[in-house]
């Protein structure tokens, strides 16, 4: 099993789909990395040698990619940004609803949380 960038990639997929388990590395990501070390897309990650894993391991090391614990800070620290801005977007993610504007009349169950349901306490 390979682990690049502190994650363990599933020994029984292909290379390709494998990588795209690192945060930031994406299914076209992965082919660009595969061509540049000039791997085989189709071979599976538990056929990988130690040497062309070290190549992967060397191609995603540098500052072209943003990935894992770089991408998340960013990410953090951008959200942050407009939140302490006080921008709309900001206020969206400050209160937990949806930022792109989408409907909140219905659905956007997955920002807001379960339904509060009035009623239904016991007096104590």
């Amino acid at each position: 099993m390979a682990r690049i960038q502190g994650v363990d990639l599933p020994a029984n997929k292909r290379v390709v789909v494998g990588l795209t388990y690192i945060y930031g590395v994406g299914h076209s990501t992965a082919e660009k990395v595969l061509q540049r070390t000039e791997i085989d897309p189709s071979i599976r990650v538990k056929d990988l040698t130690e040497e062309q894993t070290t190549r992967l391991r060397d191609e995603l090391n540098k500052a072209e990619y943003k990935t894992e614990g770089t991408l998340r800070t960013e990410m953090t620290m951008n959200i942050k940004r407009l939140m302490d801005v006080g921008c709309y977007r900001g206020l969206r993610h400050r209160k937990g609803l949806p930022v792109h504007g989408q409907r909140t009349k219905t659905n956007a169950r997955t920002r807001k949380g379960p339904k509060a349901r009035p009623g239904g306490k016991k007096k104590s």
